[in-house]
């Protein structure tokens, strides 16, 4: 079975996940993520991004995931579960790097940024 057959039979419909310290802000949330799997996926990594807006230091506000697995560090022993618990991880630390304007301890502000 391939990992777009597994991902079909399979859904999964959550990644439970506590940010270091941002208990609150991301308490109760639903985000919705989309994974595109080119032609030559395992050897090409998904396109993996969040489809609702996700207020975090690693993602960017289309919804872009910094994360090395998915670009320079790929490899064809990923899988979807490697990719889903390393996108957990990266939610729970607070390394800067696509969004920086998402450390901002206002997250309404940076919300309204998304609409405006």
């Amino acid at each position: 079975m391939t990992a777009k057959q597994a991902l079909v039979t399979h859904p999964l419909t959550s990644l439970p996940f506590n940010p270091s310290g941002c208990a609150q802000v991301f308490e109760g949330l639903t985000y919705k993520m989309s994974f595109a799997f080119p032609n030559d996926y395992p050897f090409k990594a998904p396109l993996v991004k969040f489809e609702t807006a996700c207020f975090h230091p690693n993602v960017d506000q289309f919804g872009n995931i910094c994360l090395d697995i998915l670009k320079e560090k790929w490899s064809a022993v990923y899988n979807v579960r490697t990719i889903l618990l390393s996108i957990q991880s990266l939610l729970g630390g607070d390394r800067p790097c696509l969004n920086p304007s998402a450390t901002s301890p206002n997250p309404k502000s940076y919300s309204l940024s998304l609409t405006t």
